[in-house]
Protein backbone atom coordinates (compact mmCIF):
# COMPACT_ATOMS: atom_id res chain seq x y z
CA UNK A 1 0.00 0.00 0.00
CA UNK A 2 1.25 3.53 -0.74
CA UNK A 3 1.63 5.59 2.25
CA UNK A 4 -1.07 8.25 1.75
CA UNK A 5 -3.49 5.49 1.12
CA UNK A 6 -2.32 3.93 4.69
CA UNK A 7 -2.71 7.42 6.26
CA UNK A 8 -5.73 8.03 5.03
CA UNK A 9 -7.41 4.16 5.74
CA UNK A 10 -5.90 4.39 9.36
CA UNK A 11 -8.07 5.03 11.95
CA UNK A 12 -8.62 5.30 15.73
CA UNK A 13 -9.86 1.57 16.61
CA UNK A 14 -12.03 1.47 19.74
CA UNK A 15 -13.45 -2.16 19.73
CA UNK A 16 -11.02 -5.01 19.76
CA UNK A 17 -11.32 -9.01 19.36
CA UNK A 18 -9.67 -10.76 22.17
CA UNK A 19 -7.40 -12.95 19.66
CA UNK A 20 -3.57 -11.95 20.82
CA UNK A 21 -1.43 -10.05 18.87
CA UNK A 22 1.10 -12.47 17.48
CA UNK A 23 4.88 -11.99 18.33
CA UNK A 24 6.48 -11.33 14.79
CA UNK A 25 3.65 -8.53 14.50
CA UNK A 26 4.85 -7.16 17.57
CA UNK A 27 8.18 -7.31 16.73
CA UNK A 28 7.69 -5.54 13.49
CA UNK A 29 5.30 -2.52 15.44
CA UNK A 30 8.49 -2.63 18.34
CA UNK A 31 10.96 -1.76 14.51
CA UNK A 32 8.97 1.15 13.68
CA UNK A 33 9.12 2.76 16.49
CA UNK A 34 13.14 1.72 17.10
CA UNK A 35 13.97 3.27 13.28
CA UNK A 36 11.69 6.60 13.69
CA UNK A 37 13.67 9.54 13.83
CA UNK A 38 14.40 11.29 17.28
CA UNK A 39 16.26 14.64 17.66
CA UNK A 40 19.90 14.23 17.37
CA UNK A 41 19.33 10.68 17.19
CA UNK A 42 19.10 10.51 21.12
CA UNK A 43 16.53 8.12 20.77
CA UNK A 44 14.88 8.77 24.43
CA UNK A 45 11.99 6.41 23.83
CA UNK A 46 10.97 3.92 26.27
CA UNK A 47 8.44 1.31 25.25
CA UNK A 48 6.42 -0.96 28.68
CA UNK A 49 4.19 -3.86 27.06
CA UNK A 50 1.19 -4.74 29.26
CA UNK A 51 -0.22 -7.65 28.08
CA UNK A 52 -0.54 -9.71 31.39
CA UNK A 53 -4.58 -9.79 31.82
CA UNK A 54 -3.74 -8.65 35.82
CA UNK A 55 -2.02 -5.65 34.35
CA UNK A 56 -4.29 -4.88 31.60
CA UNK A 57 -7.11 -5.00 34.26
CA UNK A 58 -5.78 -2.49 36.02
CA UNK A 59 -5.56 0.15 33.59
CA UNK A 60 -9.48 1.01 34.38
CA UNK A 61 -7.65 2.77 37.43
CA UNK A 62 -6.09 5.33 35.42
CA UNK A 63 -8.18 5.97 32.23
CA UNK A 64 -11.61 4.61 31.16
CA UNK A 65 -10.78 4.17 27.51
CA UNK A 66 -8.84 0.71 26.44
CA UNK A 67 -11.45 -1.09 24.77
CA UNK A 68 -10.62 -4.41 25.97
CA UNK A 69 -7.58 -4.65 23.53
CA UNK A 70 -5.36 -7.99 24.04
CA UNK A 71 -2.41 -5.53 24.75
CA UNK A 72 -1.21 -1.81 25.33
CA UNK A 73 1.87 -0.33 24.61
CA UNK A 74 2.59 3.01 26.97
CA UNK A 75 4.76 5.55 25.35
CA UNK A 76 7.50 6.84 27.40
CA UNK A 77 10.56 8.99 26.74
CA UNK A 78 13.46 9.36 28.86
CA UNK A 79 13.86 13.05 30.38
CA UNK A 80 18.05 12.33 31.30
CA UNK A 81 18.36 10.94 27.61
CA UNK A 82 16.26 13.30 25.53
CA UNK A 83 17.91 16.32 23.75
CA UNK A 84 17.47 20.05 25.07
CA UNK A 85 17.11 23.10 22.46
CA UNK A 86 20.07 25.17 23.59
CA UNK A 87 17.94 28.68 23.02
CA UNK A 88 15.30 27.92 25.66
CA UNK A 89 16.02 24.41 26.73
CA UNK A 90 12.71 23.25 25.72
CA UNK A 91 12.76 19.06 25.92
CA UNK A 92 12.09 17.66 22.63
CA UNK A 93 11.70 13.85 24.01
CA UNK A 94 7.40 14.58 24.00
CA UNK A 95 7.97 15.36 19.72
CA UNK A 96 10.38 12.61 19.81
CA UNK A 97 8.10 9.86 21.26
CA UNK A 98 5.47 11.20 19.47
CA UNK A 99 7.00 10.46 16.15
CA UNK A 100 8.15 6.61 17.55
CA UNK A 101 4.02 6.74 18.51
CA UNK A 102 2.86 7.50 15.04
CA UNK A 103 5.36 5.46 13.52
CA UNK A 104 4.06 2.65 15.40
CA UNK A 105 0.39 3.65 14.69
CA UNK A 106 1.29 3.41 10.99
CA UNK A 107 2.46 0.06 11.03
CA UNK A 108 -0.63 -1.47 13.13
CA UNK A 109 -2.51 -0.01 10.36
CA UNK A 110 -0.23 -1.73 7.45
CA UNK A 111 -0.37 -4.91 9.69
CA UNK A 112 -4.27 -5.19 9.69
CA UNK A 113 -4.58 -4.44 13.19
CA UNK A 114 -6.21 -1.41 15.12
CA UNK A 115 -5.21 1.29 17.51
CA UNK A 116 -5.86 4.40 18.61
CA UNK A 117 -3.38 7.05 20.63
CA UNK A 118 -4.99 7.62 24.57
CA UNK A 119 -3.77 10.72 25.72
CA UNK A 120 -6.31 10.89 28.38
CA UNK A 121 -5.27 8.84 31.22
CA UNK A 122 -4.02 9.54 35.21
CA UNK A 123 -0.24 9.91 34.60
CA UNK A 124 0.17 9.92 37.97
CA UNK A 125 -1.72 6.62 38.30
CA UNK A 126 -0.04 5.06 35.25
CA UNK A 127 3.17 5.43 37.11
CA UNK A 128 2.14 4.09 40.40
CA UNK A 129 0.55 1.28 39.17
CA UNK A 130 3.09 0.14 36.38
CA UNK A 131 6.18 1.12 38.32
CA UNK A 132 7.36 3.29 36.18
CA UNK A 133 10.36 5.39 37.39
CA UNK A 134 10.74 9.16 37.42
CA UNK A 135 12.78 9.98 34.48
CA UNK A 136 10.63 8.75 32.33
CA UNK A 137 7.68 10.96 30.69
CA UNK A 138 4.76 9.17 29.73
CA UNK A 139 3.48 10.23 26.69
CA UNK A 140 1.07 7.90 24.86
CA UNK A 141 -1.06 4.80 25.77
CA UNK A 142 -1.26 2.41 22.70
CA UNK A 143 -4.05 -0.42 23.15
CA UNK A 144 -3.29 -2.70 19.86
CA UNK A 145 -5.33 -5.35 18.66
CA UNK A 146 -7.34 -7.44 15.91
CA UNK A 147 -10.36 -4.84 15.35
CA UNK A 148 -13.37 -6.29 16.04
CA UNK A 149 -16.35 -6.55 13.31
CA UNK A 150 -18.22 -3.51 14.16
CA UNK A 151 -15.15 -1.86 14.41
CA UNK A 152 -15.18 1.59 12.16
CA UNK A 153 -14.10 4.86 11.63
CA UNK A 154 -15.72 7.74 13.57
CA UNK A 155 -18.41 10.04 11.52
CA UNK A 156 -15.23 12.63 11.59
CA UNK A 157 -12.81 10.76 10.47
CA UNK A 158 -12.69 12.23 6.59
CA UNK A 159 -13.51 15.72 7.93
CA UNK A 160 -10.44 17.61 6.68
CA UNK A 161 -9.78 21.51 7.35
CA UNK A 162 -8.89 22.29 3.39
CA UNK A 163 -5.37 23.19 2.47
CA UNK A 164 -6.18 27.16 2.32
CA UNK A 165 -6.51 26.76 5.98
CA UNK A 166 -3.42 24.86 6.62
CA UNK A 167 -0.97 26.22 4.44
CA UNK A 168 0.43 29.37 4.30
CA UNK A 169 3.29 30.52 1.68
CA UNK A 170 5.64 33.05 2.88
CA UNK A 171 4.24 34.56 5.85
CA UNK A 172 1.05 34.42 7.99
Amino acid sequence: MDFLSLAKERYSCRAFLKKKVEKEKIEKILEAGRVAPTAVNFQPQRILILDDEEKLSRLKECTKYGWGAPMVMIVCYDKNVSWKRKYDNKDEGIIDASIVTTHMMLEVQDLGLGTTWIGSFDPKKVREIYEIPENLEIIALLPIGYPAEDAKPSDAHDKRNSMEEMVYWNEF
